[in-house]
């Protein structure tokens, strides 16, 4: 009987494809409305806002020293996957200013669809054996350990981001509509991602 949690090379390279490509996307609605995100990503974001530097370049050098923590814990199949998803995420993000621009965004709307986004495309990536690194990868390894949902994990990693968020961002409102984000991101992983089926290893 086949394992139906077992993917093929291409199905593994479509999904973490579609995964990156979709984490790419929302980061660029985010980033658009001048919100942040939790985890890895909302520290790139913060960064990117109070230097100037590039997103897609300041995510992609964060995360190299979370690849270790990866390679122990997950190997190293796990580890080359996240890699590549991070990858491409960061190259998508420095090319999507030419591709992609909003004339109207509303920012509560946004601030939804940048979560239902930024889900789904994490969903996809662990369901083919990877992550958008960093602290995703410490929260998949408290999952795997301890039987603590991901998605909760990295909530509590976000409350701190967040806090310091409010001493960075012009407007607290701002926050407080990245906060609507994060927590439907979260849900979306927290509701959707099952460890008795797909794991990281």
């Amino acid at each position: 009987m086949t394992d139906p949690s077992h993917h093929s090379a291409l199905e593994d390279a479509q999904g973490i494809a579609y995964g990156a490509a979709m984490a790419a996307f929302g980061i660029t609605i985010l980033t658009h409305l001048g919100l942040i995100t939790g985890q890895t990503a909302g520290l790139a974001v913060l960064i990117s806002y109070a230097t100037g530097w590039a997103f897609g370049l300041v995510f992609f050098v964060i995360n190299i020293p979370f690849y270790l923590i990866g390679y122990r814990r997950f190997g190293l199949t796990f580890t080359l996957k996240t890699f590549a998803a991070v990858a491409i995420m960061s190259a998508l993000n420095l090319a999507a200013p030419d591709w992609i621009r909003f004339d109207t965004l509303n920012v509560a709307v946004g601030a939804i669809l940048f979560g239902m986004v930024s889900g789904t495309a994490l969903l996809a990536l662990f369901r083919h054996g990877a992550s958008l690194g960093g602290i995703g990868i410490v929260a998949l390894s408290i999952q795997e350990r301890w039987g603590l949902r991901a998605g909760w994990v990295q909530l509590g990693f976000d409350a701190v981001l967040f806090a310091v968020a409010l001493f960075i961002l012009p407007d607290w409102r701002l926050v407080a509509w990245s906060a609507l984000g994060a927590l439907v991101v979260n849900g979306v992983i927290a509701i959707n991602h099952r460890r008795d089926r797909y794991v990281a290893t």
